[in-house]
């Protein structure tokens, strides 16, 4: 055998020693990742302020223009007559009752009044005389012939009820108020 063949101990220690020493090194360095500048912060702008709540607009001057009073009409009979009620409770806001007896239309408005009660159609406005009964309503009488009932009961659209001191009542046209006006003439 060679010498180069024969195994020596101080050989084989040697070249582990350089396999223990080339593990040891670690993998190539890599360049150092370029830093990124640190952003300015942008400048805090406040919220804008909400706009300020709407106001209502105030009501249309002319009254066909304005928005109808909430409500429906209905109509009753009973033995002295019939009655056309708008409302959206028990206590109708206005009220066209027939007085059979007596062939008479009285316009009741719910509240105290003062002074004429104004009712405007798409025919023209008529002021009717008019009474508070009991503190509670305004009244105004009318003969069942007066031709102020038939511009009531053909208004297009929308009957108008004025009382000063009440608010103003925008009606729509149906067919209840033409009813109680021709139960009071048959």
């Amino acid at each position: 055998m060679t010498r180069a063949m024969r195994f020596s101990p101080a050989l084989a220690a040697a070249s582990s020693l350089m396999v223990l020493l080339a593990s040891c090194v670690g993998p190539p360095s890599q360049p150092p990742a370029p830093t990124r500048p640190t952003p300015t912060p942008r400048p805090v702008t406040p919220a804008p302020a909400p706009p300020p709540a709407a106001t209502p607009a105030p009501p249309a001057a002319n009254w066909e223009d304005r928005a109808l009073t909430p409500g429906n009409w209905s109509y009753r009979q009973d033995t002295g007559g019939s009655a056309a009620l708008f409302g959206t409770s028990a206590q109708p806001l206005f009220t066209l009752r027939c007085d059979r007896a007596n062939r008479r239309i009285t316009a009741l408005r719910a509240g105290a009044g003062q002074g004429a009660m104004v009712i405007r159609t798409s025919y023209g406005a008529v002021s009717w005389p008019a009474t508070v009964d009991a503190g509670t309503q305004t009244v105004a009488a009318r003969s069942a012939t007066d031709s102020v009932l038939d511009q009531i009961a053909y208004s297009r659209g929308k009957i108008g009820v004025e009382v000063p001191g009440l608010a103003s009542l925008v009606l729509p046209a149906w067919a209840e108020t033409a009813r109680v006006v021709e139960d009071c003439r048959a």
